[in-house]
């Protein structure tokens, strides 16, 4: 960052400080006013930065308050810049004072400030600012017609999509408040044709307005692919899913052994007519038994097999014997 790069004025205000902290002021100042565009939140670190080391000097207490506004500190960015009015005696900044009231939530402070800057004549790029700013605290109160009223008189009265030819970049920003406001009140074919007209007319898109309408051409036609593509998975998954279950079906089928009929299963169920040992049982369904089971069962009641041993669990809830404290004991060497 190169101090030489700050304003001629700036540098002349900044005489009064020690050399090296005049030097590091500058470089944040320098820092922040690059920034302020693209990244508001570094630029009011630098802001700040420049007015803990300077806090009386009114270019300094300027650019906190400029840099505040961009990141969206109203209230800080309303306070720096009264104090920089105080101490400069420049009260250019009336239009953004009143847009911070509007941002804390008090349009009736924003209208009052807007009428007593247009008492005292200011100058065309003022006077569009402060015309936005009424427009927008009238919409915040409610008083659309009214909001409508102040963008018409600003734009000539009774203003059309058709007279806008060449205007100027303030009257470019009427017109996208006043297409704004009309899309809001539900006239959307006419807001249209405001919008049009202004990307027409603003072919290096200062207003932003024909990347507003690319980004909606673009998500409208996404989401046109997005259900053509549903629609088709639909039907295409449906005959998939046949195909597939019938596959399967077939792979059943042809993977289903086939077994010989003087092989039984061991563990299948025993039904019609069964020998065992020695004893035959005509249809008789004995359900999921196998004949090994029934087998084995008869070999027990006749005394063939020894009766399984039943085992005392009681012993492992037993404290082992010569133990006194159930504790574990430490290891010893």
């Amino acid at each position: 960052m190169d101090p030489r790069d700050l304003d001629q004025s700036v540098r002349v205000a900044l005489r009064g400080l020690d050399s090296r902290n005049a030097d590091t002021v500058a470089r944040h100042l320098v820092a922040a006013g690059g920034l302020v565009d693209d990244e508001p939140e570094l630029a009011l670190e630098h802001a700040r930065a420049a007015r803990d080391r300077a806090s009386r000097i009114a270019a300094v207490r300027e650019a906190v308050g400029v840099a505040a506004y961009h990141a969206g500190d109203y209230a800080e960015a309303a306070r720096e810049l009264r104090a920089y009015a105080r101490m400069s005696g420049d009260d250019s900044y009336r239009a953004v004072l009143a847009d911070c009231e509007r941002a804390l939530g008090r349009p009736e402070n924003a209208l009052r400030l807007v009428q007593e800057a247009l008492g005292t004549e200011p100058g065309d790029d003022e006077l569009v600012e402060l015309r936005l700013v009424e427009a927008g605290a009238r919409q915040d109160l409610g008083e659309t017609a009214a909001a409508a009223l102040v963008l018409e008189a600003a734009l000539g009265g009774r203003p059309t999509p058709a007279a806008l030819v060449t205007p100027d970049l303030g009257q470019l920003r009427l017109a996208t408040a006043y297409a704004e406001l009309l899309d809001a009140r539900g006239e959307e074919e006419l807001a249209g044709e405001w919008f049009a007209a202004i990307a027409a007319a603003d072919p290096d898109d200062l207003t932003g307005v024909a990347a507003l309408f690319a980004e909606e051409e673009s998500e409208d036609d996404g989401d046109e692919d997005e259900t053509e593509a549903d629609e088709e998975f639909v039907v295409d998954g449906s005959a998939a899913d046949d195909e597939a279950a019938d596959q399967a079906d077939d792979d059943v089928d042809e993977e289903q052994p086939e077994i010989p009929p003087d092989v039984v299963a061991a563990d299948s169920p025993v039904t019609g007519t069964t020998e065992i040992s020695g004893v035959e049982f005509a249809d008789v369904d004995f359900g999921d038994v196998s004949a090994d089971d029934i087998e084995a069962e008869v070999a027990e009641l006749l005394g063939e097999t020894p009766p399984p041993v039943e085992r005392d669990h009681t012993r492992l809830f037993q404290e082992a014997p010569g133990r006194d404290n159930p504790e574990q004991e430490p290891p010893t060497d």
